[in-house]
Protein backbone atom coordinates (compact mmCIF):
# COMPACT_ATOMS: atom_id res chain seq x y z
CA UNK A 1 0.00 0.00 0.00
CA UNK A 2 3.07 2.29 0.27
CA UNK A 3 2.98 5.22 -2.12
CA UNK A 4 -0.80 5.29 -2.39
CA UNK A 5 -3.90 5.26 -0.23
CA UNK A 6 -6.35 2.38 -0.63
CA UNK A 7 -10.00 2.73 0.36
CA UNK A 8 -12.40 -0.23 0.58
CA UNK A 9 -15.85 0.91 -0.56
CA UNK A 10 -19.01 -1.03 0.30
CA UNK A 11 -21.08 -0.45 -2.84
CA UNK A 12 -24.08 -2.59 -1.89
CA UNK A 13 -25.49 -1.25 1.38
CA UNK A 14 -26.76 2.24 0.54
CA UNK A 15 -30.40 3.18 -0.08
CA UNK A 16 -29.76 3.92 -3.75
CA UNK A 17 -27.89 0.74 -4.64
CA UNK A 18 -24.41 0.36 -6.17
CA UNK A 19 -24.65 2.93 -9.00
CA UNK A 20 -23.95 6.16 -7.05
CA UNK A 21 -21.21 4.44 -5.03
CA UNK A 22 -19.41 3.32 -8.20
CA UNK A 23 -19.78 6.71 -9.87
CA UNK A 24 -18.63 8.45 -6.69
CA UNK A 25 -15.55 6.22 -6.60
CA UNK A 26 -14.72 7.15 -10.19
CA UNK A 27 -15.01 10.85 -9.32
CA UNK A 28 -12.61 10.37 -6.42
CA UNK A 29 -10.09 8.55 -8.61
CA UNK A 30 -10.27 11.40 -11.11
CA UNK A 31 -9.60 13.94 -8.36
CA UNK A 32 -6.86 12.11 -6.41
CA UNK A 33 -3.89 10.64 -8.25
CA UNK A 34 -2.51 8.47 -5.45
CA UNK A 35 -5.85 6.88 -4.56
CA UNK A 36 -6.74 3.24 -5.11
CA UNK A 37 -10.21 1.84 -4.44
CA UNK A 38 -11.52 -1.62 -3.64
CA UNK A 39 -15.13 -1.93 -4.80
CA UNK A 40 -16.80 -4.53 -2.58
CA UNK A 41 -20.00 -6.01 -4.00
CA UNK A 42 -21.53 -7.93 -6.89
CA UNK A 43 -18.85 -7.99 -9.60
CA UNK A 44 -21.41 -8.23 -12.41
CA UNK A 45 -23.10 -5.01 -11.27
CA UNK A 46 -19.74 -3.35 -10.67
CA UNK A 47 -18.44 -4.32 -14.12
CA UNK A 48 -21.54 -2.80 -15.71
CA UNK A 49 -20.99 0.39 -13.75
CA UNK A 50 -17.40 0.59 -14.99
CA UNK A 51 -18.22 -0.02 -18.66
CA UNK A 52 -17.37 3.50 -19.82
CA UNK A 53 -14.59 4.14 -17.31
CA UNK A 54 -11.15 5.05 -18.62
CA UNK A 55 -8.67 2.17 -18.38
CA UNK A 56 -6.17 4.29 -16.46
CA UNK A 57 -8.76 4.63 -13.69
CA UNK A 58 -9.74 0.95 -13.87
CA UNK A 59 -6.10 0.08 -13.21
CA UNK A 60 -6.52 1.63 -9.75
CA UNK A 61 -9.66 -0.36 -8.96
CA UNK A 62 -9.87 -3.81 -7.37
CA UNK A 63 -13.17 -5.68 -7.21
CA UNK A 64 -13.97 -7.94 -4.25
CA UNK A 65 -16.97 -10.03 -5.18
CA UNK A 66 -19.91 -10.73 -2.91
CA UNK A 67 -23.64 -10.74 -3.53
CA UNK A 68 -24.43 -10.56 0.16
CA UNK A 69 -25.29 -7.29 1.88
CA UNK A 70 -27.06 -6.03 4.99
CA UNK A 71 -30.35 -4.24 4.34
CA UNK A 72 -31.24 -0.99 6.07
CA UNK A 73 -34.27 -2.47 7.85
CA UNK A 74 -32.66 -5.80 8.68
CA UNK A 75 -32.28 -6.99 12.27
CA UNK A 76 -28.70 -6.11 13.14
CA UNK A 77 -27.91 -9.08 15.38
CA UNK A 78 -29.22 -11.71 12.96
CA UNK A 79 -27.57 -10.00 9.98
CA UNK A 80 -24.18 -9.93 11.69
CA UNK A 81 -24.48 -13.60 12.65
CA UNK A 82 -25.78 -14.93 9.36
CA UNK A 83 -24.12 -12.74 6.72
CA UNK A 84 -20.45 -13.57 7.08
CA UNK A 85 -19.69 -12.39 3.54
CA UNK A 86 -21.68 -9.18 3.52
CA UNK A 87 -20.15 -6.30 1.57
CA UNK A 88 -19.99 -4.32 4.80
CA UNK A 89 -18.08 -7.01 6.71
CA UNK A 90 -15.67 -7.65 3.84
CA UNK A 91 -14.96 -3.92 3.54
CA UNK A 92 -14.07 -3.66 7.22
CA UNK A 93 -11.97 -6.82 6.95
CA UNK A 94 -9.77 -5.11 4.34
CA UNK A 95 -8.84 -2.56 7.00
CA UNK A 96 -8.15 -5.26 9.60
CA UNK A 97 -5.83 -7.14 7.22
CA UNK A 98 -4.22 -3.82 6.21
CA UNK A 99 -5.07 -4.36 2.56
CA UNK A 100 -6.91 -1.04 2.82
CA UNK A 101 -6.12 2.07 4.84
CA UNK A 102 -9.81 2.80 5.45
CA UNK A 103 -13.31 1.73 4.48
CA UNK A 104 -16.46 3.63 3.53
CA UNK A 105 -20.05 2.38 3.78
CA UNK A 106 -23.50 3.96 3.43
CA UNK A 107 -25.12 1.02 5.17
CA UNK A 108 -27.05 0.66 8.42
CA UNK A 109 -25.23 2.74 11.04
CA UNK A 110 -25.86 0.28 13.88
CA UNK A 111 -24.61 -2.67 11.84
CA UNK A 112 -21.54 -0.76 10.66
CA UNK A 113 -20.61 0.31 14.18
CA UNK A 114 -21.24 -3.16 15.64
CA UNK A 115 -19.19 -4.92 12.97
CA UNK A 116 -16.42 -2.34 13.22
CA UNK A 117 -16.13 -2.88 16.98
CA UNK A 118 -16.18 -6.67 16.58
CA UNK A 119 -13.59 -6.75 13.79
CA UNK A 120 -11.31 -3.81 14.58
CA UNK A 121 -11.75 -3.43 18.37
CA UNK A 122 -11.25 -0.12 20.17
CA UNK A 123 -7.87 1.50 20.73
CA UNK A 124 -6.27 1.43 24.18
CA UNK A 125 -7.72 3.99 26.55
CA UNK A 126 -11.00 4.46 24.67
CA UNK A 127 -14.08 2.78 26.13
CA UNK A 128 -16.51 3.59 23.31
CA UNK A 129 -16.12 4.70 19.70
CA UNK A 130 -17.89 7.91 18.68
CA UNK A 131 -19.31 9.22 15.42
CA UNK A 132 -17.68 12.48 14.37
CA UNK A 133 -18.26 14.81 11.43
CA UNK A 134 -17.07 18.19 10.21
CA UNK A 135 -19.60 21.03 10.03
CA UNK A 136 -19.25 24.64 8.85
CA UNK A 137 -19.27 27.61 11.21
CA UNK A 138 -19.28 31.38 10.66
CA UNK A 139 -15.48 31.37 10.55
CA UNK A 140 -14.23 27.91 9.65
CA UNK A 141 -15.17 24.31 10.47
CA UNK A 142 -15.72 22.31 13.64
CA UNK A 143 -15.67 18.63 14.57
CA UNK A 144 -18.82 17.44 16.35
CA UNK A 145 -19.07 14.16 18.28
CA UNK A 146 -20.85 11.93 19.27
CA UNK A 147 -23.58 11.91 16.61
CA UNK A 148 -25.43 8.75 17.55
CA UNK A 149 -23.16 5.86 18.51
CA UNK A 150 -23.76 6.24 22.25
CA UNK A 151 -27.21 7.25 23.48
CA UNK A 152 -25.99 7.63 27.06
CA UNK A 153 -22.50 8.73 28.06
CA UNK A 154 -20.75 9.19 31.37
CA UNK A 155 -18.21 11.91 32.12
CA UNK A 156 -15.25 9.73 31.16
CA UNK A 157 -16.79 8.96 27.76
CA UNK A 158 -17.30 12.66 27.04
CA UNK A 159 -13.75 13.42 28.10
CA UNK A 160 -12.42 10.72 25.77
CA UNK A 161 -14.52 12.14 22.93
CA UNK A 162 -12.90 15.53 23.51
CA UNK A 163 -9.45 13.95 23.32
CA UNK A 164 -10.28 12.21 20.04
CA UNK A 165 -11.94 15.27 18.52
CA UNK A 166 -8.90 17.38 19.38
CA UNK A 167 -6.68 14.77 17.77
CA UNK A 168 -8.67 15.02 14.53
CA UNK A 169 -8.23 18.80 14.40
CA UNK A 170 -4.49 18.48 15.03
CA UNK A 171 -4.03 15.63 12.55
CA UNK A 172 -5.77 17.53 9.76
CA UNK A 173 -3.60 20.56 10.61
CA UNK A 174 -6.60 22.78 11.30
CA UNK A 175 -5.22 24.00 14.63
CA UNK A 176 -2.37 23.08 16.97
CA UNK A 177 -4.44 24.03 20.00
CA UNK A 178 -8.07 23.00 19.30
CA UNK A 179 -10.74 24.85 21.28
CA UNK A 180 -13.16 22.40 22.91
CA UNK A 181 -16.75 23.15 23.90
CA UNK A 182 -19.15 20.90 25.82
CA UNK A 183 -22.73 21.13 24.54
CA UNK A 184 -25.14 21.99 27.34
CA UNK A 185 -28.48 23.68 28.05
CA UNK A 186 -26.68 26.76 29.36
CA UNK A 187 -23.22 28.28 29.61
CA UNK A 188 -23.34 28.64 33.40
CA UNK A 189 -21.33 26.09 35.40
CA UNK A 190 -24.29 25.05 37.58
CA UNK A 191 -26.48 24.03 34.61
CA UNK A 192 -26.80 20.60 33.03
CA UNK A 193 -26.83 16.96 34.05
CA UNK A 194 -24.38 15.61 36.60
CA UNK A 195 -22.47 13.69 33.90
CA UNK A 196 -21.88 16.89 31.94
CA UNK A 197 -20.72 18.78 35.04
CA UNK A 198 -18.30 15.95 35.88
CA UNK A 199 -17.05 15.94 32.29
CA UNK A 200 -16.41 19.68 32.58
CA UNK A 201 -14.30 19.05 35.69
CA UNK A 202 -12.24 16.44 33.85
CA UNK A 203 -11.75 18.78 30.90
CA UNK A 204 -10.73 21.66 33.16
CA UNK A 205 -8.08 19.43 34.75
CA UNK A 206 -6.79 18.17 31.39
CA UNK A 207 -4.24 19.57 28.93
CA UNK A 208 -7.00 20.25 26.41
CA UNK A 209 -7.93 23.79 25.43
CA UNK A 210 -11.34 23.57 27.08
CA UNK A 211 -13.52 26.67 26.59
CA UNK A 212 -16.49 25.69 28.75
CA UNK A 213 -20.14 24.94 28.07
CA UNK A 214 -21.67 25.95 24.76
CA UNK A 215 -25.39 26.25 24.01
CA UNK A 216 -26.93 25.05 20.78
CA UNK A 217 -27.22 28.57 19.39
CA UNK A 218 -23.49 29.11 19.94
CA UNK A 219 -22.25 26.04 18.11
CA UNK A 220 -21.73 27.84 14.82
CA UNK A 221 -20.01 30.95 16.16
CA UNK A 222 -16.62 29.74 14.97
CA UNK A 223 -15.24 29.97 18.51
CA UNK A 224 -14.90 26.18 18.85
CA UNK A 225 -12.94 23.58 16.89
CA UNK A 226 -14.50 20.62 18.73
CA UNK A 227 -18.02 20.28 20.12
CA UNK A 228 -18.59 17.31 22.45
CA UNK A 229 -21.96 15.79 23.34
CA UNK A 230 -23.66 12.45 23.94
CA UNK A 231 -24.97 10.54 20.92
CA UNK A 232 -28.63 11.18 21.68
CA UNK A 233 -28.27 14.96 21.78
CA UNK A 234 -25.75 15.00 18.94
CA UNK A 235 -27.94 13.03 16.57
CA UNK A 236 -30.95 15.25 17.24
CA UNK A 237 -28.78 18.36 16.74
CA UNK A 238 -27.44 17.05 13.42
CA UNK A 239 -30.88 16.12 12.08
CA UNK A 240 -32.23 19.51 13.20
CA UNK A 241 -29.42 21.28 11.36
CA UNK A 242 -30.19 19.32 8.19
CA UNK A 243 -33.89 20.12 8.57
CA UNK A 244 -33.30 23.84 9.05
CA UNK A 245 -31.00 23.94 6.01
CA UNK A 246 -33.73 22.30 3.93
CA UNK A 247 -36.34 24.72 5.25
CA UNK A 248 -34.20 27.77 4.41
CA UNK A 249 -33.68 26.41 0.90
CA UNK A 250 -37.45 25.97 0.56
CA UNK A 251 -38.18 29.51 1.81
CA UNK A 252 -35.67 31.09 -0.58
CA UNK A 253 -37.00 29.16 -3.57
CA UNK A 254 -40.59 30.01 -2.62
CA UNK A 255 -39.84 33.75 -2.32
CA UNK A 256 -38.00 33.90 -5.65
CA UNK A 257 -40.94 32.24 -7.41
CA UNK A 258 -43.59 34.60 -6.00
CA UNK A 259 -43.56 37.15 -8.82
CA UNK A 260 -41.62 38.43 -11.82
CA UNK A 261 -39.71 41.03 -9.79
CA UNK A 262 -38.48 38.36 -7.38
CA UNK A 263 -37.48 36.12 -10.29
CA UNK A 264 -35.42 38.95 -11.79
CA UNK A 265 -33.85 39.54 -8.39
CA UNK A 266 -32.91 35.87 -8.31
CA UNK A 267 -30.90 36.29 -11.52
CA UNK A 268 -28.96 39.23 -10.06
CA UNK A 269 -28.26 37.44 -6.77
CA UNK A 270 -27.49 34.06 -8.37
CA UNK A 271 -23.71 34.10 -7.62
CA UNK A 272 -24.40 34.88 -3.95
CA UNK A 273 -27.06 32.19 -3.66
CA UNK A 274 -24.80 29.62 -5.29
CA UNK A 275 -22.15 30.36 -2.69
CA UNK A 276 -24.65 30.03 0.16
CA UNK A 277 -26.08 26.83 -1.30
CA UNK A 278 -22.63 25.28 -1.54
CA UNK A 279 -21.85 26.09 2.09
CA UNK A 280 -25.19 24.72 3.30
CA UNK A 281 -25.31 21.62 1.10
CA UNK A 282 -25.13 18.62 3.50
CA UNK A 283 -23.64 16.50 0.71
CA UNK A 284 -20.45 18.56 0.93
CA UNK A 285 -19.95 17.38 4.51
CA UNK A 286 -20.90 13.75 3.88
CA UNK A 287 -18.67 11.29 5.65
CA UNK A 288 -18.83 10.75 9.41
CA UNK A 289 -15.83 9.09 11.04
CA UNK A 290 -16.01 6.31 13.62
CA UNK A 291 -13.33 7.46 16.05
CA UNK A 292 -11.78 5.20 18.68
CA UNK A 293 -11.41 2.08 16.54
CA UNK A 294 -8.23 0.31 15.46
CA UNK A 295 -8.87 1.38 11.89
CA UNK A 296 -10.45 4.18 9.88
CA UNK A 297 -14.15 3.68 9.13
CA UNK A 298 -16.24 6.39 7.45
CA UNK A 299 -20.03 6.33 7.37
CA UNK A 300 -21.68 7.86 4.32
CA UNK A 301 -25.29 9.05 4.39
CA UNK A 302 -27.62 6.18 3.48
CA UNK A 303 -29.26 8.10 0.63
CA UNK A 304 -25.95 9.37 -0.76
CA UNK A 305 -25.60 10.28 -4.42
CA UNK A 306 -22.31 10.13 -6.34
CA UNK A 307 -21.29 13.63 -5.17
CA UNK A 308 -21.85 12.59 -1.55
CA UNK A 309 -19.92 9.34 -1.95
CA UNK A 310 -17.03 11.27 -3.47
CA UNK A 311 -16.84 13.47 -0.37
CA UNK A 312 -17.05 10.50 2.01
CA UNK A 313 -14.22 8.78 0.13
CA UNK A 314 -12.15 11.95 0.28
CA UNK A 315 -12.74 12.13 4.04
CA UNK A 316 -11.36 8.59 4.40
CA UNK A 317 -8.47 9.44 2.09
CA UNK A 318 -7.33 12.55 3.98
CA UNK A 319 -7.70 10.87 7.37
CA UNK A 320 -5.48 8.05 6.09
CA UNK A 321 -3.04 10.41 4.40
CA UNK A 322 -2.63 12.40 7.62
CA UNK A 323 -2.11 9.27 9.76
CA UNK A 324 -5.18 10.02 11.85
CA UNK A 325 -5.30 6.60 13.51
CA UNK A 326 -1.71 6.72 14.75
CA UNK A 327 -2.11 10.31 15.86
CA UNK A 328 -5.23 9.46 17.87
CA UNK A 329 -3.40 6.55 19.50
CA UNK A 330 -0.41 8.69 20.44
CA UNK A 331 -2.46 11.69 21.55
CA UNK A 332 -4.85 9.51 23.55
CA UNK A 333 -2.03 7.63 25.29
CA UNK A 334 -0.29 10.89 26.18
CA UNK A 335 -3.41 12.75 27.35
CA UNK A 336 -5.20 9.95 29.21
CA UNK A 337 -2.06 8.73 30.98
CA UNK A 338 -0.87 12.19 31.95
Amino acid sequence: MRGSITIALDVMSGDNGPAPAITGAIKSLQNINDLRIMLVGDENIIDQGLTHTDQSLKNRITVIHTEEFIKMDEDIVSAIRSKKKSSMRLSINQVKTKDAHACVSAGNTGALMSLSKIILKTIDGIDRPAICTSLPTKKNFMQVLDLGANIECDAQNLYQFAVMGSSVVKSLEISNNPRVGLLNIGSEEFKGKDEIKLAAELLNQSNLNYQGFVEGNGMFSGDYDVIVTDGFTGNIALKSIEGVAGMIKHFIKSEYNKNLYNKLSAIVSLPVMKGVKKKMDPRVYNGASFLGLNGIVVKSHGSADDFSYNNAIQTAYYESKNNLLENIKQYTARELND
